[in-house]
């Protein structure tokens, strides 16, 4: 779990994130399209065209991400953080379609095989993408690391593609140049394949933390270990937890014994909560407590 990060530098760094993948989608937009006009390779407009819908979805990011960032109100009591999921899912759609596009184009190309010009420059400019996209990525590494953010998540791993797409564009520019251009249409149809897959991925996970998945299961058994060593708790049921965007949040029933009073109940549950944040910097916790005796008249209820 990352650190506990004031609100303003939480939005500085999501705001650094979203800033630079915008400019260096739009750096590379203008180097690849001047190649690819230069070049006519399908492979090449394979990459100018994910690199659009690139620049198109950090756009959507940083709307996205300036929305989740607003404080909880009146009419959204538990914050802003599905816009994250919700612009991860409207990447996926724009992904998607990319892919579609780009198979009609290789394909028609595959049967009408053409071998792309000026090679060379074509090439350096994937090399100098694929320098311009680690420098891009180290910056979402850092920010994801601190924030936790899906939408940065989902951003990062668009760039990450981008670099075997570059290193596969480099690959069936090289074979071109040695009398094989059918892959250059090859590696496009290859490209488009890996596209749709990395959209199914993000929309699957982007609709899963819209529907209130639970976290994973080594997660709510952590929750439940940092419940559990509390030496006055006996007992905990009913877990129930769900992240949207940057925040966890954390809802448990505490099994206490009968005897103590309100104050000293409010009080282990208080110790709890504390231990929950410590191991959950990002997590809004909520706890009832239950007498222990209580417990026996509801047997269907899952317990710990």
């Amino acid at each position: 779990m990352q650190n506990r990060l004031p609100p303003n530098e939480t939005k500085r760094l999501l705001k650094l994130a979203t800033y630079a993948s915008v400019s260096i989608a739009f750096l590379l937009i203008t180097t690849k399209l001047i190649a690819w006009l230069m070049s006519d390779s399908v492979s090449l407009l394979a990459t100018l065209i994910d690199s659009c819908l690139d620049a198109a979805a950090s756009l959507l990011n940083l709307y996205a991400i300036k929305h989740a960032l607003q404080p909880a109100d009146d009419q959204h009591r538990f914050g802003h953080g599905k816009a994250e999921s919700l612009a991860s899912l409207g990447q996926s759609a724009f992904i998607a379609g990319s892919a579609l596009f780009l198979l009609l184009e290789a394909g028609s190309r595959l049967f009408n095989p053409h071998t792309p010009d000026a090679i060379g420059i074509g090439i350096a400019v994937m090399i100098f993408s694929i320098f311009a996209t680690f420098i891009l990525l180290f910056i979402q590494r850092h920010v994801i690391k601190k924030t936790n953010s899906t939408a940065i998540q989902a951003d990062s791993l668009h760039y990450k593609m981008d670099v075997l797409i570059n290193c596969s564009v480099i690959i069936s520019l090289l074979l071109a140049s040695m009398g094989s251009p059918v892959f250059d249409s090859i590696i496009a149809i290859a490209i488009a394949g890996f596209i749709l897959h990395s959209a199914w991925k993000i929309g699957y996970e982007s609709v899963q933390l819209l529907m209130d998945r639970e976290l994973p299961d080594d997660e709510r058994r952590k929750i439940e270990h940092v419940v559990l060593q509390h030496t006055d708790v006996r007992g905990m049921h009913d877990l129930r937890t769900r992240r949207s965007g940057m925040f966890t949040f954390i809802q448990l029933h505490l099994e206490l014994d009968d005897e103590l009073s309100l104050i000293q109940a409010h009080t282990i549950a208080d110790n709890v909560e504390l231990a929950l944040l410590k191991a959950f910097p990002d997590a809004d916790v909520i706890i009832h407590q239950d007498p222990a005796s209580v417990l026996p008249q509801f047997p269907n209820l899952e317990r710990r």
